[in-house]
């Protein structure tokens, strides 16, 4: 570890980190996210990171106290954001309403299984920090850009300040016309026809993305532009030729149910393969480490000659909070299928069974979450293909529970036995959100010179309060808008409810997998697909010095909609180009200073829009909760969508020559 790397190591001043008034102003925030992030994710599929806003608000609040300091808002930060993140825990738990099986959420099932779910992420996240934050280049755009914006507030002489803000006003300004006024459009999409078949060729405009991909490098960008084409120069014309187009149904429709349908299972098919890949690259590192800890466990005095900075939770702690969140878990399995009216020893047997699938699969994820949360972020980590992988693995091991013990010739065996499934997805998902979140804060914390231990108690306090607010939000929402095919009451609008796609979309594979339906062979082919992946990366390291090919980043890229990489991928050719132009004029001293302006300005674009982002998710809250528009600021109708469209893109031109620009400096400097 090296003292150049993290300017806060030369200040070895015990300055205070976890403090009360920062955990309470870490709560507050907490709630306010939380309840932002689980309306926005159940509208439209989509959640924030909140590090970022709650590092700024962190640093505005306490800065009216004297001693306040760079750690304790980070503290802050890590708190509010593992909550924030936790409430992706929504991408799955209403499928029990949408199936029938709850009729409303149950308080204490939902906290349990958050709170104790989102503790087991941070736990299994803890042997992977030397691995993959202090001895790995894996960019973590989220985590460097809150250290940036730590820095820059704790530093009296305001250094980068101009780039951080000039950032965010530019970013803010754009989320505030396309979000807010939509006088800009997020972005276009091309369509073309292939033969008789159908493919698109799209543009996202988000700048938040845009920065996110700068800090991410060519290698992870170009990896998803491999998987872009793939899927879309690839899989989508292919089915889109060979099938049949239903009656009724244009073929843009057509091929973007295809892509729904069948391609996204394929990307999640490779994404399960790239990411054991990723666990057995890690097994080592991660080895050595739970070794370290155990090997500490008989000598008390094991930490002392550490620096603070590689001190992490002890594994008696660990053990301990291991052992509560796992009998808090099984506590709330068994009162999950008792009701049921089953066998004593069955109830038993289905609750030993879903939880030991879910730490174990917990394990997994863990790892693959926090290998692609550094890859690209969180906020373009794809948690659904995760949670796809996790309903997938939890159905077919309901699927021979029940069938050994006659489940589906009971009356609503069947409702039953996806029932349990849905409810064990729901604490692997649970540790995966927390786990891609973790290790983000993690690097934040290493970058500015925070403690590991106390990160990971900030971490363990914010699941337990994010926890408190997401059953009650949901229950709001759900008596609110209710669910497709899930309304509270015979006379509310179907077309009022909120979608919840991802947990929509889970549910349906869980009910394939018991009613033998799912279209397994777009699985296989991803499982296939993933496998060649790995060889082709294995290949180009081998061959070659500078090449590689990222295999999970591939694979994200056939999962994810196309509208949220293209920004990330124009972002990392940015950056390339931009770095190679620094480095012939101005040479390594001028790239090194360049990069710096580059890594602040694009923090600043992921602070502008994400703070944005949440004062419009209150701004819509309160306005949907009083009976008005869910998009109360529109300025324009829906026919000014073509006019958006190009004022978007040369909008988006222009904001990618400020970047450039920023980056380059001045020609004599």
């Amino acid at each position: 570890m090296k003292n150049e790397d993290n300017e806060f190591m030369r200040h070895e001043l015990r300055l205070p980190e976890l403090t009360v008034r920062g955990m309470l102003l870490g709560a507050v925030l907490t709630v306010i996210f939380t309840a932002s992030n689980v309306y926005l994710g159940l509208k439209v599929g989509l959640t924030f990171s909140s590090a970022i806003p709650a590092a700024v608000i962190s640093m505005a609040i306490l800065k009216m106290a004297k001693d306040s300091n760079i750690l304790e808002n980070n503290m802050v930060q890590t708190q509010a954001s593992a909550a924030g993140t936790l409430s992706a825990i929504i991408f799955i738990i209403p499928g029990m309403l949408m199936i029938g099986y709850w009729q409303g959420f149950e308080f204490w099932q939902t906290l349990l299984v958050s709170a104790c779910g989102g503790c087991l992420g941070v736990l299994f996240t803890i042997p992977l920090r030397r691995a993959m934050v202090v001895h790995s280049d894996l960019a973590y755009p989220e985590g460097v850009a809150a250290a940036e914006i730590l820095k820059v507030g704790s530093s009296s002489q305001g250094s980068g300040l101009k780039e951080i803000l000039s950032g965010s006003a530019v970013a803010g300004i754009v989320a505030l016309l396309s979000s807010g006024f939509h006088v800009l459009s997020s972005g276009f999409s091309m369509w073309f026809r292939v033969g008789r078949g159908m493919t698109q060729f799209p543009i996202g405009y988000s700048t938040a993305l845009v920065g996110a991909g700068y800090l991410i490098g060519i290698a992870s960008g170009l990896a998803m532009l491999v998987g872009i084409l793939i899927a879309w120069a690839g899989f989508v014309p292919y089915f889109t030729i060979t099938g049949v187009l239903p009656d009724g149904m244009t073929m843009q429709k057509f091929a973007g149910a295809v892509y729904q349908e069948r391609v996204r299972l394929i990307g999640a098919g490779a994404m399960g393969v790239a990411a054991v890949w990723t666990l057995i690259t890690l097994a080592r590192p991660v080895i050595d480490g739970v070794k370290e800890s155990i090997a500490a466990v008989g000598m008390p005095d094991a930490d002392k000659g550490k620096h603070r900075m590689d001190i992490d939770m002890s594994i008696k702690s660990i053990g301990l909070v291991f052992a509560v969140t796992v009998i808090g878990l099984l506590g709330i399995f068994y009162a999950f299928v008792s009701p049921e009216g089953l066998p004593a020893g069955q109830s038993v047997i289905f609750t030993v069974v879903g939880v030991g699938v879910a730490v174990l699969m917990g394990f997994f994820v863990a790892a693959a979450c926090a290998y692609m949360a550094g890859l690209v972020g969180t906020s373009s980590s794809p948690i659904s293909g995760i949670g796809i992988l996790g309903i997938i693995v939890a159905s077919l091991v309901m699927y021979a529970l029940c069938s050994s013990f006659g489940i589906f010739s009971l009356p609503g065996g069947e409702k039953f036995a996806t029932a349990t499934a849905i409810f064990t997805t729901s604490i692997i998902m649970a540790i995966a959100c927390i786990s891609n979140d973790n290790m983000q804060d993690l690097k934040t914390g290493y970058l500015v010179g925070a403690t590991p231990w106390r990160q990971q108690v900030a971490l363990l306090l914010g699941c337990v309060v994010g926890a408190l607010v997401i059953a009650p939000v949901l229950n709001l929402l759900y008596e609110a808008y209710g669910f497709p095919g899930a309304l509270p009451r015979p006379d509310m609008d179907p077309s009022q409810a909120l979608a919840a796609p991802q947990a929509a979309l889970m549910t349906t594979i869980a009910q394939g997998i018991f009613s033998s339906k799912l279209a397994w062979e777009y699985i296989y082919i991803g499982m296939g697909l993933g496998v060649l992946l790995v060889l082709i990366d294995l290949f180009l390291k081998r061959s070659t010095r500078s090449l590689c090919l990222p295999p999970l980043a591939v694979g994200m890229g056939i999962y994810l909609p196309p509208s949220v990489q293209t920004p990330l991928v124009i972002g990392a050719v940015l950056g390339y180009f931009l770095n190679k132009k620094l480095r012939a004029d101005k040479g390594e001293e001028g790239l090194a200073a360049g990069k710096r302006r580059g890594t602040l300005f694009a923090s600043g674009l992921i602070v502008g829009e994400s703070i944005i982002g949440v004062l419009l998710a209150g701004i819509i809250v309160v306005s949907v909760s009083g009976g008005g528009s869910d998009s109360p600021l529109a300025l324009v109708g829906k026919d000014f969508a073509d006019a958006a469209e190009n004022i978007g893109l040369v909008v988006f031109l222009i904001t990618l020559c400020i970047f450039s620009k920023v980056v380059l400096g001045r020609k004599a400097e």
